[in-house]
């Protein structure tokens, strides 16, 4: 295990930040997976994972059972890590600008098939080393003089030419849930029935460049475009794993998603050795365009009346949103048929809050799919 420190552009005269991660194996020696816990910095489930997992991948790496390198990102923000106000954790926003700190990753999709369309060939392997060295090429160039955007793009440069990416986050309230690209629904399902996920939502293209998008995406807009004049295989299977809810930080949990993130990378080639357990059978996917969320009205106090991981019915009530002072009432019902899955943690809202999620099985909304 190596640990190494990134050093990040000065915000302030007087103020250095670094952003540390942690290798295992041997770089350019099989296979690559890169995880990151907290790019979030307030979404903790996966920072503790990350820290059981460090300790899984450093006995397997001193018993010689690496196969690959391994990229372990514990706290993939530390600029979002410094922002607190009024004693409580703003991870989500950068302060200086307004942006999402999982949003507005490096698009990368255009500029590298340009580099490589005049070199492409019949032979998807070969395809795939042209494409990831100009990845790599592409990041290389790029230049950064704000700390956010220095964050973002070393946070692409570890990620984008690895086989594996998985980021790990949480919601408000939620059960288990992950995001991933559609075409590789059919690799990604074995993670999804270790994780036991409840939900697992799928896109091509949902909007505003969230980082395992911006890492996998490549992949299948180059195949896209040059179509079936040349093989070009999905090389990058990028996952965000939404580890349930911001309070959901125990040894116990965190041990067993460990222990199923390792026995992925045992399906993937990147680690020697049996399973740990028998694959269960995957939740059936949807698509993120058929994530309908469920918003606040009005002002009031949030009385919520289904359990996180119930299947609904399109009507069902889910919330009662209550005005004390008029005594007024607003039952709020289930859009569509489907998982209600995730919620809001506040029980005092105002107008306009996004309160609880639904996964239903139609693709209905259109445009950024993503919440803010």
């Amino acid at each position: 295990m190596e640990l190494i420190s990134i050093p990040l552009p000065s915000p302030a005269l007087g103020t250095n930040r670094v952003l540390p991660f942690l290798r295992f194996g041997t770089p350019g020696v099989g296979p690559k997976a890169y995880i990151q816990a907290s790019l979030h910095a307030d979404e903790l489930p996966g920072m503790l994972v990350a820290h059981h997992l460090r300790n899984m991948l450093s006995e397997l790496e001193q018993q010689g059972q690496l196969l690959g390198e391994v990229i372990l990102v514990p706290a993939a923000n530390p600029i979002g890590l410094a922002q607190t106000l009024l004693g409580t954790s703003q991870g989500r926003f950068d302060l200086r600008t307004g942006q999402n700190f999982n949003r507005l990753f490096h698009s990368l999709s255009e500029n590298v098939l340009a580099r490589v369309r005049s070199q492409l060939t019949a032979d998807a392997d070969l395809n795939k080393t042209l494409i990831r060295a100009a990845i790599r090429t592409c990041l290389m160039e790029q230049i950064s003089t704000d700390e956010l955007s220095a964050q973002r793009l070393e946070l692409m440069r570890m990620a984008a030419d690895a086989d594996v990416v998985l980021d790990l986050h949480c919601d408000c309230e939620s059960v288990l849930h992950i995001y991933t690209g559609t075409p590789l629904w059919e690799r990604v399902a074995p993670l999804a029935g270790l994780l036991k996920a409840h939900v697992a939502l799928l896109e091509t293209n949902s909007g505003d460049d969230p980082f395992d998008e911006a890492c996998s995406r490549i992949w299948w807009d180059i195949a896209a475009q040059v179509g079936d004049e040349f093989p070009i295989p999905l090389a990058c299977l990028s996952v965000t794993v939404e580890l349930r809810g911001f309070i959901d930080v125990n040894h116990d949990t965190a041990q067993q998603d460990a222990t199923a993130l390792i026995d992925f990378l045992r399906l993937q080639g990147l680690i020697n050795g049996a399973l740990s357990q028998t694959i269960p059978p995957a939740c059936e996917p949807t698509p993120l365009a058929g994530c309908i969320p469920l918003t606040a009205p009005t002002a009031g106090l949030v009385v919520y009346l289904r359990e996180l991981g119930d299947t609904v019915k399109a009507g069902d009530p889910l919330i009662d949103l209550i005005d004390p002072v008029s005594g007024t009432v607003q039952q709020l019902l289930a859009p569509v048929d489907g998982v209600y899955f995730a919620r809001e943690n506040r029980r005092y809202v105002s107008p306009g809050t996004r309160l609880s999620k639904v996964a239903g099985r139609e693709a209905i909304r259109k445009g950024s799919l993503l919440s803010a």
